[in-house]
């Protein structure tokens, strides 16, 4: 297990951590000590080219490239019923940061080829990101690599690279001596982008220094998936009570989804990391204890993932 890979991961020894933070968002809290057992981790996101390759040997269509069933959505307007997927659209002036539809537009067309819509393609862009995976994309591609996704407490414990109770992956400084460690949003969000780290949507893996794991945009660039459901808080810290919880993987569902009104909303798993679109002013949740509940139908032009292989 410790002899080193040949492709593009990177070997995590297990050990016990304080997952979350009591400092930010609610979400976040409580902080909690957890094991976790050695695992592999890809070393960064799954980019377009890896994913392309995916799609031509296998054929598979992703979720944002299939038009959706009326009764899937109960009360959807039917000319909203064609493929596309979420695309980040600033608007040209500040706007109030509590309706997020100001910014995000259901485009049709757009998929991890085409990230923003028709007419826009991945040529020039094979080392960034692939963008637009729902959920169950994200696993199909981990099962045809012979990999898994990893559970929140995994992603966390590699992101923190070593760093006990860190604020940021780095350390606790958000760029120290004025040097941008991951790309995030500089400027007011969502109308300001002064893009100070160098790119004003996502960028090529590995343009951003390594974690002290060697594990490239863990923070920023854009949201991972992990395979837990969402809760609005952690649980609270076991090892008060009896024993350090090992390998914990979430509760068995979505807690705040109700299934007998599966209409109202569909479940939600963990993403990490934050993403290209954090901001000082908005979202500030490119740290490793941040969480980000996404429903699993969803796919957007600023969420990916990595992968993992365990014992």
């Amino acid at each position: 297990m410790s002899r080193p890979r040949n492709d593009g991961m990177i070997f995590i020894p297990g050990g016990m951590f304080a997952m979350g933070s009591d400092q930010h968002y609610p979400e976040e809290a409580p902080v909690h000590r957890v094991a976790v057992d050695d695992f592999w981790i890809d070393e960064a996101p799954v980019t377009n080219a890896q994913f392309r390759r995916f799609i031509e040997e296998t054929g598979y269509k992703t979720f944002a490239e299939i038009v959706p069933k009326a009764e899937d959505y109960p009360g959807a307007l039917p000319h909203m019923l064609k493929a596309g997927s979420l695309v980040f659209h600033p608007p040209k002036h500040p706007v109030g940061l509590s309706n997020w539809s100001q910014w995000w537009e259901f485009r049709f067309g757009a998929d991890w080829r085409h990230p923003a819509g028709k007419g826009s393609w991945t040529k020039g862009i094979e080392d960034h990101p692939v963008v637009h995976v729902a959920y169950r994309d994200a696993e199909a591609y981990a099962k045809w690599a012979g990999k898994e996704l990893p559970t929140e407490a995994e992603w966390e414990f590699a992101a923190r690279g070593g760093l006990e109770g860190a604020e940021y992956a780095w350390g606790d400084e958000l760029t120290p001596n004025g040097r941008h460690m991951a790309n995030t949003w500089q400027g007011s969000f969502p109308n300001e982008n002064l893009a100070l780290d160098g790119f004003e949507r996502t960028s090529p893996v590995k343009a951003f220094p390594s974690n002290g794991y060697g594990l490239y945009d863990m923070i920023g660039n854009v949201w991972e998936w992990t395979t837990d459901w969402y809760a609005p808080k952690h649980p609270a810290d076991a090892a008060k009570a009896c024993c350090i919880p090992e390998n914990p993987r979430g509760p068995s569902q979505d807690k705040s989804f109700d299934p007998q009104q599966p209409h109202i909303r569909i479940p939600r798993k963990v993403l990490k990391g934050g993403s290209h679109l954090c901001a000082p002013n908005y979202c500030r949740r490119y740290r490793p204890a941040a969480r980000h509940p996404e429903p699993i139908d969803t796919s957007a032009s600023h969420v990916g993932f990595r992968c993992v292989v365990r014992k």
